[in-house]
């Protein structure tokens, strides 16, 4: 493990935060808790007391991070007081949904995608002759921007008229002799102008229109980009037929992909609602707030997705991938292209399971495993793991009060970077929240934002008064200018 700030942006946590209507009305009624974990309660002077002294950001986010950690923590605490290590076989594939979910899903995939890309290589001659993709080596000669010398830019271009002429009929060598001794283009300069094989579009459209303009073998005249002037070479089937197959299948398997893809989601009518752009930048944020929120937020004849769902997948993300900051973020004309994927993922799935699609004995007994270890990984790292709690007694109770105070000391010690952070991973905090209450109450990390404020500022106004003056003299105060002579 390793040390990091809690205000680091690579700090992006979940927690648990299901619970019953009856307990979320009497957890609103105490205003003075933030969040709760089981009989274990974080009140906001609490909360405040911690965070204020520190270089935490007081900001809703980082404190809503802070008070969902401590609930991780806690309930894994009361898990280990009571010898429950969430090692039932259910409730390690709950926890592990997500990788289930991927495994099905590839596969699935692997099945309706094995001919993608196939053709006869007998049509692969004819197919680059028609243009499938583009083979080419070229040189330039770079102009200047418009409008500042017109006089040296026709220079310039007369100069790559007589060369286009006297490279009309050239063979592949002879002209990536003269590539390698006049062109401007230092990506392929060494290659002797070659770009070898690429699928249209990849260049910029003059480019491209220039290649086709030739037959195989054929060598173009002068062609104007922004970049300047091109003389082009166009490859003969002979010269690119070893690299040909590869791309063509490559790009044949991706034509197939986005239409077997557009056929699902036409199949199942998905249509993402006008308000999903606001709510799914609110489950990025909080993706807590969320695990029980039914309202759709795109409709499909399959089966909707609700924030509940899509609060799941965005939690299964990888935390390196920074997608939900980058969701948060993004303009909300690309959120709806963004619930569209997910929604792919979700169709996917339920193709897989439509399909009976299941993981093997001992893919399931590995993903099993590897949710054990890391629970028991997790439990260790805070003190709190059955074992380490069992010389507090055989009562229940006294192990849980062992518990709460080391999560506490922890905690005191990870806001100020004195302790190593101990990740929870969204699979074990998942199921923490369906096994045990939980919950972070929204108005008590607003006073805690206003107290910690001001134990803040009390505390820097402290540490200013007790730095000694400065040692370095002053001077005398500088004279005033003369004014200017007339």
């Amino acid at each position: 493990m390793t040390r990091i700030r809690l205000f680091s942006a690579s700090l992006v946590l979940v927690a648990g935060l299901t619970a019953c209507e009856g307990f979320k009305e009497a957890m609103t009624a105490h205003v003075d808790t933030v969040a709760r974990a089981g009989s274990q309660e974080l009140t906001v002077s609490r909360l405040a007391e911690l965070l204020g002294p520190t270089e935490v950001p007081l900001q809703p986010d980082a404190i809503r991070t802070v008070a969902q950690l401590w609930v991780n923590y806690q309930l894994l605490g009361r898990a280990g007081a009571a010898g429950d290590t969430l090692g039932t076989d259910a409730q390690a594939d709950a926890g592990m949904w997500s990788m289930v979910a991927q495994l099905k899903s590839r596969k699935y995939y692997a099945i309706i995608a094995k001919d993608w890309g196939q053709a006869d290589p007998a049509s692969y001659e004819k197919a680059y002759n028609d243009g499938a993709l583009l083979a080419a080596s070229h040189i330039l000669l770079s102009k200047q921007p418009e409008g500042l010398d017109p006089a040296q830019n026709a220079a310039i271009r007369a100069q790559a008229e007589q060369l286009a002429v006297s490279l009309k009929n050239a063979t592949l060598a002879q002209f990536a002799a003269a590539a390698k001794a006049r062109t401007q283009d230092p990506g392929s300069k060494d290659k002797g102008g070659d770009y070898g094989v690429f699928a249209r579009g990849q260049m910029v459209p003059e480019f491209d229109n220039g290649i086709l303009s030739v037959a195989p073998g054929g060598v173009t005249g002068v062609v104007e980009s922004q970049f300047g002037y091109h003389i082009i070479r166009r490859h003969t089937w002979a010269e690119i037929a070893d690299s040909f197959p590869a791309q063509y299948q490559a790009i044949a398997a991706q034509r197939s992909e986005s239409l077997y893809f557009a056929a699902l989601e036409k199949a199942a009518n998905v249509q993402v609602r006008t308000s999903a752009p606001k709510l799914v930048k609110a489950i990025a944020v909080d993706v807590e707030s969320y695990r029980d929120d039914k309202t759709v937020i795109a409709t499909a004849r399959s089966g909707n997705m609700t924030a509940a769902r899509m609060s799941m997948w965005m939690a299964a993300f990888p935390a390196q991938s920074r997608m939900r900051a980058q969701v948060a973020q993004a303009p909300d004309s690309l959120i709806p292209m963004f619930v569209q994927n997910v929604m792919r993922n979700e169709l996917l799935l339920r193709s897989a399971d439509s399909a009976g699609i299941t993981l093997d004995s001992t893919e399931t007994k590995d993903l099993r495993a590897a949710f054990r270890a890391r629970v028991a990984e997790t439990m260790r790292a805070l003190g709190v793991s059955p074992e380490q709690l069992a010389d507090s007694g055989a009562d229940a109770g006294a192990r849980e009060r062992l518990a709460a105070a080391r999560v506490e000391e922890y905690m005191s010690g990870l806001v100020k970077n004195q302790r190593e952070y101990v990740d929870v991973a969204e699979q074990i905090a998942l199921v923490l929240r369906e096994k045990y209450e939980s919950r972070v109450v929204p108005a008590g990390i607003d006073r805690v934002l206003a107290e910690a404020t001001k134990i803040r500022a009390a505390a820097d106004s402290a540490r200013a008064a007790t730095q000694p003056p400065s040692a370095v003299p002053m001077g005398a105060p500088m004279a005033p200018a003369a004014p200017p002579k007339p």
